[in-house]
C-alpha cells in the first residue's frame, strides 16, 4: 500500500476496495480486473483508490496479505483450543480453516502468479512461513519432533494441498467434497510418514 488509512472513515473506503476486488475477481477474473472497476464498484473517486494503490495488482496482494494474516490467526487460535487430541485431527483442522476461508472469499484461490511469494516476509517464502509455524505448534502442542525433514514435508504438503484446495473449488464453486476428503487422506497419510516417533490414528478417524 502506498499509505495506511488512519481515520475511520478511510478505512472503511480501503475495505470497500479489498471486498469490490474479490468480488470481481470472481465476476471476470483476475485478467479483465481493472482499477476503474474496482473505484466503480466500491463507490470511490479513481483518485482516492491511487491514493492508497498504485494498480491492481497491489489491492490484491493486500488482499492477500490480509487473508493469510487471518488464517494464522486462525491457525493459532485452533491449537490453542482444548479439543484437538492428536496432531491429525490438528493437520485435519488447519485444511478446514484454509477451505472455509475459501469459501469467504474464493477470489483467493483465482489471483495465481498476482501474489508475490514473499509477501509476508522478504526473506522467505509465503509458504516457508505457515510451515515453520505449523512445525513450531505441532511441536508445542503435541511433542512432535521439530526436525528438518518434517518442515520440508509440512512445506510439501502446503504446496500440495493448496493445489488440490484449488482442483476442489474448479470442479464445484462450493469445493467437491470428494477431492477435499481425498486431499486430507493424501495429506494425512504422507504427514504420518514424516512425523517420527508417533503413530497415526484408527482409521475410523
Amino acid at each position: 500500500m502506498r499509505r495506511q488509512p488512519v481515520q475511520a472513515r478511510s478505512t472503511a473506503r480501503v475495505q470497500r476496495m479489498l471486498e469490490a476486488t474479490a468480488q470481481l475477481i470472481n465476476e471476470v477474473g483476475y485478467e479483465e480486473l481493472t482499477t476503474s472497476l474496482i473505484a466503480e464498484r466500491a463507490k470511490v473517486s479513481i483518485g482516492s483508490l491511487y491514493q492508497f494503490f498504485p494498480d491492481k495488482r497491489a489491492i490484491v496482494q493486500e488482499l492477500y496479505r490480509r487473508h493469510m494474516t487471518e488464517f494464522l490467526a486462525r491457525v493459532d487460535e485452533l491449537f490453542r483450543g482444548g479439543e484437538l487430541t492428536h496432531w491429525w485431527d490438528a493437520v485435519g483442522g488447519v485444511v478446514d480453516i484454509w477451505v472455509e476461508m475459501a469459501r469467504e472469499t474464493p477470489a483467493i484461490l483465482r489471483v495465481g502468479d498476482a501474489i508475490d511469494r514473499h509477501l509476508l516476509d522478504p526473506e522467505s517464502e509465503n509458504d516457508e512461513i505457515l510451515a515453520n509455524r505449523l512445525l513450531a505448534l505441532l511441536g508445542e502442542r503435541f511433542g512432535v519432533p521439530t526436525e528438518e525433514t518434517l518442515r520440508i514435508a509440512l512445506l510439501i504438503a502446503i504446496a500440495t494441498g493448496d493445489e488440490l484446495v484449488k482442483l476442489a473449488f474448479r470442479r464445484d464453486p462450493n469445493g467437491d467434497e470428494a477431492v477435499l476428503t481425498q486431499a486430507k487422506v493424501m495429506i494425512h497419510g504422507y504427514l504420518a510418514q514424516s512425523i517420527s516417533g508417533t503413530r497415526a490414528p484408527q482409521e475410523d478417524r
